[in-house]
């Protein structure tokens, strides 16, 4: 097993610590993860696991300006140097793996096709990071629009999106990657078949919350087939309404889908709480429901601070703690909260796209 449940039990905090997956839309020339990119990872090689930003499983699942791919060859090579940095500085990374499904746009699909979803539903005000003018992203210079209106998937269309799961399963492993964690939160391809909402099918994989969890059990199967169980990880969002996705029993479904990914015998579950202001808290009563249902290692993320991870811990909710944002502007983030240091407040008008600053350039404590 990759997460030892009675180790981690005994690991300080600092080791528990998660950087979990952040867009940054830096990658280069035929969304191909560059030498920028080897560093700004190794830099935070220093957490206990890092979870990749978005990887896009192919052309198709890509939603946002240079994304990285990991479905041919050169992205395989660029990614092959990420991993070699991140494991060079004693790191563990694994790869999230992406279909953004309907929240994408015609710019960016296949011969300007329609983006593909559960069901032909447009998410209003759901905008997308795009390169209309195709200055690529050393320029850094972008535009938020509306994601195109999506097609319905056919049947026999999702027999092949599963085996591109699969296909970027394997890729990864090739690229070095320790294992791979499937993105099935924020209103992705995967959540977009889950949420009653958004799933309007009448077909096996609509309808019934049964037929609505198929494609992510199918997709899980299917990689744990490709690369082993235990190299596999999942994201979900069981409370936030990222990206207009919503379900009506929401916590009845990620339980639900907690118990089908526990028959699996996948690796962990990354739970992405939401983390904006007023946001919904998720019950305890759910985190120890899931725990129950659960039996591998449980990773929460959302604007943790150390008394909140470390109460997680000590309640057994959690095995692992996700720190996003903070790890954008301290590559030493452990360090900093095991010791109470301050912490260097990241630029938001560089989270995407451009060159090293607000990239490489945050000071480490020792770099001071």
């Amino acid at each position: 097993m990759l997460f030892d449940q009675y180790s981690l039990n005994t690991l300080p905090l600092k080791s528990r610590i998660v950087m979990p997956p952040m867009t940054r839309s830096r990658a280069g020339a035929g969304d191909v993860a560059t030498d920028d990119m080897a560093e700004y990872y190794a830099q935070r090689a220093s957490a206990g696991l890092i979870i990749s930003e978005g990887t896009q499983i192919s052309q198709q699942g890509q939603g946002y300006a240079w994304t990285p791919g990991i479905y041919n060859e050169q992205q395989i090579a660029g990614w092959k140097k990420v991993t070699d940095a991140v494991h060079s500085a004693g790191g563990k990374i694994f790869a999230q793996l992406w279909h953004v499904g309907r929240v994408s746009h015609t710019v960016l699909q296949p011969g300007n096709a329609a983006p593909v979803s559960s069901s032909a539903i447009q998410a209003e005000g759901v905008k997308v990071f795009v390169d209309i003018e195709g200055r690529g992203p050393e320029n850094g210079v972008g535009e938020m629009v509306q994601h195109s209106l999506p097609r319905a998937l056919t049947l026999e269309e999702i027999p092949g999106i599963i085996a591109d799961y699969a296909q970027a399963a394997r890729n990864a492993i090739a690229a070095g990657f320790d294992g791979v964690e499937l993105h099935g939160a924020n209103g992705y391809l995967i959540n977009q078949f889950i949420d009653s909402r958004e799933n309007l099918r009448d077909d096996q994989y609509g309808g019934s919350l049964q037929n609505r969890l198929r494609f992510l059990k199918e997709v899980a199967e299917a990689v744990s087939a490709a690369i082993g169980k235990e190299k596999l990880g999942i994201r979900l969002a069981p409370l936030t309404t990222l990206m207009g996705s919503k379900d009506d029993t929401p916590e009845a479904t990620y339980l639900a889908a907690a118990s089908v990914l526990n028959e699996i015998g996948i690796a962990y579950i990354h739970i992405a709480e939401a983390d904006w202001e007023d946001a919904p808290v998720m019950p305890a009563a759910f985190k120890e429901a899931l725990r129950i249902i659960f039996h591998g290692t449980l990773i929460y993320s959302g604007k943790y601070t150390v008394e909140r991870a470390e109460e997680a811990l000590a309640k057994g909710w959690a095995d692992l703690i996700g720190f996003g944002r903070p790890f954008i502007a301290n590559p030493d983030l452990p360090y900093r909260l095991q010791h109470n240091l301050p912490l260097n407040q990241p630029v938001r008008e560089q989270f995407f796209g451009g060159g090293k600053a607000g990239y490489l350039d945050y000071p480490t404590v020792n770099s001071k």
